[in-house]
């Protein structure tokens, strides 16, 4: 085909970049270049062309009234092979840098927000790979922009991926301890300093508030899988996590003495008497009234989480047990989930329960 542009400067900037981004049409990679013509000449009209020529130029005016975000929403219809964060990488890097990626399941469809480098890459992705399969016949891909404009990506496992994170060699993707993911040892204590060791990224030093509170999180903790990987908990030779000298590698060392997230600072506290090792069971607490249980589903489905069940407390609405597929799962969710922000002024609060949630099944036999 021959296509005729407004300027020369465009003709070559689309030459120039479909040259480092080639894109494909039918499985076929499309071969741009200059034509000998200097302008086309078309002796009847051609409606199909010319409907093409103003749906294009239409997406240009819109781009260029106002730039679209870089962050794009995936819905995959069709699910019948497995979409990962990986494939979907693959896929999306055609057409730019893809710097992070989050997966999760909303409504029972599967769905997907993926930030590009930068706008144009994402109109790119969206004009060339909407309403297309991944695979033959399946996964069909339904590509909107999103109203975010930066993905907020804590972890980096199979439900979320920050490219642009730099990761030691070797044991991708978790070759690193992130401080960050000190919640869950916050349920046996204090966490008051963590550090990471410079040349060995997946081990850091945790200090506790007391040694009760260490005891308790090696007792619980220790071979607990976290992102695929069992913990390994001991006893450190240190009685304190040292700070870092001037100059040296200081974003390895947190502190967290004033974390709002502390469970155990009041003297005879609940919390003390309300500690369970790691189940599937998860116990939410500080839920406000307006806030439903379909909203408390969303907030586990927006995180990539399924619920296996979910009950809220008879007499103390602002309580329910949840249920996940695995301690594992149940471990993760505790991270991502304490201190999320339900309204103005409640924020939920998650702990591992000993308690079960008997399915509809479970009562009958029970009754029986």
């Amino acid at each position: 085909a021959l296509l005729e542009m407004k300027t020369q400067e465009s003709a070559s900037k689309m030459i120039e970049y479909y040259g480092q981004h080639p894109a494909t049409i039918r499985g076929r990679t499309i071969i741009i270049q200059y034509s000998n013509h200097p302008e086309l000449k078309t002796e009847q009209p051609n409606a199909a062309a010319d409907n093409a020529v103003s749906s294009a130029n239409g997406l240009v005016t819109a781009y260029e009234q106002e730039e679209p975000p870089p962050v794009l929403r995936v819905i995959v219809e069709n699910l019948i092979a497995p979409v990962t964060i990986e494939v979907l990488h693959k896929i999306f890097s055609r057409f730019g840098t893809v710097q992070k990626i989050v997966i999760f399941s909303k409504n029972n469809t599967f769905q997907a927000l993926i930030q590009m480098g930068s706008s144009t890459e994402a109109l790119t992705a969206k004009l060339i790979l909407n309403d297309q399969n991944i695979y033959n016949g399946c996964c069909t891909l339904r590509i909107d922009f999103s109203k975010l404009n930066n993905l907020n990506v804590k972890f980096n496992n199979d439900k979320s991926r920050d490219f642009t994170v730099a990761r030691a060699p070797g044991d991708y993707p978790f070759a690193y301890f992130d401080p960050n993911m000190t919640p869950h040892l916050g349920v046996y204590g204090d966490v008051q300093r963590v550090k990471v060791m410079y040349n060995k990224k997946d081990n850091a030093l945790i200090q506790f508030a007391d040694a009760t509170q260490a005891q308790q999180a090696m007792q619980n903790l220790n071979n607990v899988k976290l992102l695929g990987k069992p913990m390994k908990i001991t006893f450190s030779k240190h009685s304190q996590v040292a700070m870092p000298k001037e100059g040296s590698e200081s974003g390895l060392t947190k502190i967290f003495s004033n974390s709002p997230l502390h469970r155990f600072k009041k003297p005879n506290s609940k919390n003390f008497h309300n500690i369970y090792p790691p189940s599937e069971v998860l116990h939410l607490s500080n839920i406000p009234l307006e806030v439903p249980e379909e909203r408390v589903r969303e907030i586990f489905d927006e995180h990539g989480f399924r619920l296996v069940a979910i009950k809220f407390f008879l007499k103390e609405k602002k309580m329910a047990l949840a249920q996940m597929e695995s301690i594992e799962e149940s471990v993760e969710a505790l991270i991502k989930l304490h201190n999320f922000q339900l309204s103005a002024n409640h924020h939920l609060r998650v702990s591992f329960s000993k308690s079960v949630i008997q399915q509809p099944q479970q009562q009958q036999q029970h009754q029986q």
